[in-house]
């Protein structure tokens, strides 16, 4: 029975390594569109100032907040937040997050950033990631 035990876990071993090797090689692949862009993740935004909001809850209440960015070849040149909270400890939270938002996503592209806490709040990160999906949508060429 060992030679049996040995020769499936080394099928096993193998299905492993060609499933890793499998999701390398797909891993490099990209889509090109018709103009010769890159694929999706890569997409093309227009540049201008987009505004969107975003809402997220808190324990005790949603919270909305309004995004405001400007676009430059596709990156982030310039972000505003605006809150405007209903619970005295959102407004502490919102405020910490507007305070440091700026130095997580100026200069980099839309595509790149991902806010999960800003300054000890990550509620706020919620409907600002909610805010940017829109802006996404709308600046996208």
């Amino acid at each position: 029975m060992i030679p049996s035990d040995i020769s499936s876990r080394a099928a096993r071993v193998g299905a492993a390594l060609a499933g890793t090797a499998g999701v390398l090689v797909l891993a490099g692949c990209g889509t090109a569109d018709a103009a010769g862009g890159t694929s999706a993740g890569d997409a093309s935004y227009a540049d201008g100032t987009y505004e969107a909001s975003g809402s997220y809850a808190t324990p005790e209440s949603v919270e909305t907040i309004d995004v405001t960015v400007e676009l430059t070849d596709g990156v982030i040149s310039v972000v505003e937040v605006a809150g405007d909270p209903t619970r005295p400890e959102s407004e502490r939270y919102q405020e910490r997050f507007i305070g440091g938002i700026s130095d997580e996503v100026v200069g980099k592209s839309l595509d790149e950033i991902s806010v999960t806490r800003v300054a000890g709040s990550s509620l706020t990160s919620g409907g600002f990631n909610e805010a940017i999906e829109q802006i996404k949508a709308d600046a996208r060429q």
